[in-house]
């Protein structure tokens, strides 16, 4: 358990998260609201950027984001619930 608000992700993290998850894309949270101020929307952000700054502002990370037994679980839709809830089972 890790509070990334207080204890920010190391390079090394985010780089293993991006490893099991396939793309920074995949851990990129496009509801930041930081997201809507910096407008990043009008912007096709690259991975390296969105690497960047989910490394600068937390509020980047899709949360939440659960590492288990070599597996990624990233956000808190109905199907990564059940994926979890699967693999506990």
């Amino acid at each position: 358990m890790q509070d990334i608000k207080n204890e920010k992700i190391t390079a090394g993290q985010l780089d293993h998260m991006k490893k099991l998850a396939g793309s920074f894309d995949t851990l990129f949270s496009k509801r930041a609201i930081l997201y809507s101020t910096m407008k990043l929307k009008e912007k096709k952000l690259s991975e390296k950027e969105m690497r960047q700054l989910i490394l600068e502002e937390y509020t980047f990370l899709k949360r939440p984001v659960v590492l288990y037994d070599g597996n990624i679980f990233i956000g808190n839709s109905p199907e990564e619930i059940n994926r979890i809830l699967i693999l506990l089972s």
